[in-house]
């Protein structure tokens, strides 16, 4: 039995970059789905900019779901696919009752934060494969969450 697949990986190796993979794409539900929780709840003086920018990340988060599925399939894995397995497998927890700026806000930037940690973890198990496909992947979404976690943290300055 060959050892490398039709991408030129060791498929021993890939599984363990599946594994990772799976712990992003649960975390990433689980944002995605507090996202949506903020955009429908979020009250105050700031609800037209708020309502407007959680859409806009939950639908980027959509995505890049989407995006971290294909890629485990892409290496010939199967990528987690029930809500009990996001959530036991997600370092991000569900958030329910936020309604606030400020909660809203620091709950989104911690759930970035963990993301981000993870998405560093994912890149250098990458590198170590040389999974070009799957660093570019993590690279563009990560600079696009620090560039969001930056802007929340203005908002939050303010």
């Amino acid at each position: 039995m060959e050892s490398h697949n039709e991408l030129g990986l060791e498929r021993r190796d890939t599984k363990d970059l599946a594994v990772k993979l799976n712990e992003l794409l649960a975390n990433y539900h689980v944002y995605y789905q507090n996202l949506r929780a903020f955009h429908w709840n979020i009250k105050g003086g700031n609800f037209f900019a708020l309502h407007a920018k959680f859409e806009e990340l939950y639908t980027a988060a959509f995505e890049t779901i989407d995006e971290i599925a294909e890629r485990i399939l892409t290496l010939r894995h199967v990528p987690l696919h029930s809500f009990s397995d996001f959530l036991a497998t997600s370092s991000v927890q569900e958030r329910k009752g936020l309604t606030s700026d400020v909660d809203t806000v620091g709950a989104t930037v911690e759930n970035i934060g963990q993301i981000i940690q993870l998405e560093r973890e994912v890149l250098a198990l990458a590198s170590e494969l040389d999974d070009e496909g799957t660093q570019g992947l993590i690279s563009d979404d990560l600079n696009t969450l620090e560039k969001t976690l930056w802007m929340l943290n203005a908002f939050q300055a303010s």
